[in-house]
């Protein structure tokens, strides 16, 4: 095992991701803030690793309007793609400027050894997709981003995926027209983004029986919360849940340090705390130990002349 990487060639990484959406079943993604959290995410057993550009802005203490940059993203995507042998799937915003800039997005994703990502139709900069206010590119402008970023694909099994927040602005239909420019385009994927009900996920997979379609079930949203389970009868390809490991630990951490603060220990905590044994088995401290080691007591021999 290489205790520096997830020693998994990323080419079959991609096939495997591109065959878990391809799959009967759905493909299962929680967001991960950390790589320390996609190793989580895999130990769970869950079919691939989501990187959310809202979670990446938040992880930074800035707002999801595109402030980060090409750079920020992609080094916190390779980051979290080393230590997973699952798919990395990232939120790339609307490709971070123009049609090239998609393209060179593609490009910087690809070397960051990621299984895909998604670009949008939002006019640059882009806000948060459950958040009002929000505008979207003509047609022609995100059929121009795809077919850039398609261009500069090198692997074929990397996943570029299309999503649309037009249904909040232009309707539903629209967002339809919409996905089906974007799938000739060459899109492999359609993320409609913000639909509100269970009935506007089986109206949009109705209206596109072959396409890979995601969901994205977010918390405190304009969407219901549908089960994986419900997405995968409808017909769901894909379901990410991009904020929730973020949420879960933030509302930890407040309420611990607020107690903390009262009390003036953490004693009251460590029953909630993960164990420092576990955290060593989520880090493999002991193969880095027996790594150490072997390279400390190694002596040269005469085969080594």
């Amino acid at each position: 095992m290489n205790l520096f990487s997830n020693g998994q060639d990323v080419g079959k990484r991609r096939e495997a991701f591109k065959v878990a959406l391809a799959a009967p079943e759905i493909a299962r993604l929680p967001g991960a803030f950390s790589p320390l959290i996609a190793r989580s995410i895999e130990e769970a057993g869950f079919e691939g690793v989501y990187v959310s550009g809202a979670v990446v802005a938040a992880d930074l203490a800035l707002p999801d309007i595109g402030l980060t940059t090409l750079t920020e993203v992609a080094y916190r995507a390779r980051q979290i793609a080393r230590v997973t042998e699952l798919g990395v799937l990232v939120d790339a915003d609307t490709g971070f400027g123009e049609p090239m800039s998609a393209a060179r997005t593609v490009s910087e994703l690809e070397d960051a050894g990621v299984a895909g990502c998604h670009l949008e139709d939002q006019v640059n900069p882009k806000r948060c997709g459950h958040l009002d206010g929000k505008e979207v590119v003509p047609t022609e402008l995100m059929v121009r981003r795809i077919r850039a970023a398609v261009s500069a694909r090198r692997d074929p099994n990397f996943v570029i995926c299309a999503r649309t927040d037009a249904a909040g602005i232009e309707g539903i239909d629209a967002a339809i027209e919409r996905a089906r420019a974007y799938l000739h385009a060459g899109a492999d994927m359609i993320f409609p983004e913000a639909l509100h009900t269970e009935e506007d996920f089986r109206y949009f997979r109705a209206a596109l029986p072959e396409a890979w379609l995601l969901a994205n079930m977010t918390e405190f949203g304009k969407t219901t919360l549908l089960s994986a389970e419900l997405l995968e009868d409808i017909g769901y390809n894909a379901v990410i849940y991009p904020v929730t490991t973020l949420r879960i630990a933030m509302g930890q951490v407040e309420q611990a340090l607020a107690e903390i603060k009262e009390h003036g220990t953490q004693e009251g905590w460590l029953d909630r705390m993960q164990h420092r044994s576990r955290l060593y088995e989520l880090l493999r401290y002991e193969d880095y130990n027996v790594f150490d080691q072997n390279i400390f007591t190694y002596k040269k021999g005469a085969d080594d002349a």
